[in-house]
């Protein structure tokens, strides 16, 4: 049976928070309730035993939840930055439909930073909303949250940073999975095998046609315009490896 709860929630979309979690309070908690918030993710570091933030997260969740503002949980590695990309990328999908703010004010420096970057990269998936919470003080006694108060928001432009294509993150993926390396004839194979490339060609001419698509759909953009991998040649092999960015890349991407 349904009722009127669920159906407005099915035709008005959700405003939904991402904010990672520091050592302050109000930045997260006030933002969410001035800006009328629904839900809020909080981000996590993914060692709870290792994270000084715990108190606070509880304390939000408490002013939260008396605000009847909804609190879930995301864990991640607060130290690297793109694990916390792929993080804030599972929750878009997630939340994919609903209006997003992501808070780049609470956490860390990296995490602010990661947030930032999420807005322009996964802009095109949902409306995306970075903004910066202004705190009305600054504390300057140890062992109380880094500020207090909401003086106020201030919503940040985000410029949308392209991403690649589908088949280039599976064309990746493919490379990742062979652990990192993976010979041009092998690549091929799996490329077609997969649809990333399409061959037409006769039989007698397939191999080369093959090699050819898979030069100009996938290595060549790869390798030139993103960067992520690297071409080899150790005697008659070509090797296909993966850089630091290609490795970066794919863990928050795929």
């Amino acid at each position: 049976m349904l009722t009127i709860h669920t159906i407005m929630s099915n035709i008005v979309n959700l405003r939904v928070h991402i904010a990672p979690v520091g050592f302050e309070i109000d930045r997260i908690a006030l933002a969410a309730r001035q800006m009328r918030a629904d839900r809020v993710w909080l981000l996590m570091h993914a060692d709870p035993s290792k994270d000084r933030a715990q108190g606070y997260m509880e304390k939000i969740k408490v002013q939260l939840k008396k605000e009847k503002i909804g609190v879930q949980i995301s864990y991640t590695d607060r130290f690297d930055l793109f694990k916390i990309l792929k993080a804030v990328r599972e929750i878009v999908e997630k939340e994919k439909g609903n209006d997003i703010f992501i808070n780049c004010s609470s956490g860390s420096k990296i995490q602010a930073i990661a947030c930032m970057m999420a807005c322009m990269m996964f802009q095109g998936k949902t409306k995306l909303t970075p903004y910066y919470a202004e705190p009305q003080s600054y504390a300057s006694v140890k062992g109380e949250q880094l500020s207090s108060g909401l003086k106020t928001v201030v919503k940040l432009p985000a410029y949308e940073i392209h991403t690649p294509k589908s088949i280039l993150v599976q064309a990746l993926k493919i490379i990742h999975d062979h652990g990192g390396k993976i010979t041009k004839k092998e690549m091929a194979k799996l490329a077609d095998e997969k649809r990333l490339i399409v061959v037409n060609a006769r039989e007698e001419n397939f191999q080369q046609a093959r090699f050819a698509s898979l030069d100009k759909n996938i290595i060549q953009p790869l390798l030139d315009e993103w960067k992520f991998i690297e071409v080899e040649r150790l005697g008659r092999t070509r090797w296909i490896r993966m850089t630091p960015e290609g490795r970066g890349a794919v863990e928050f991407l795929s």
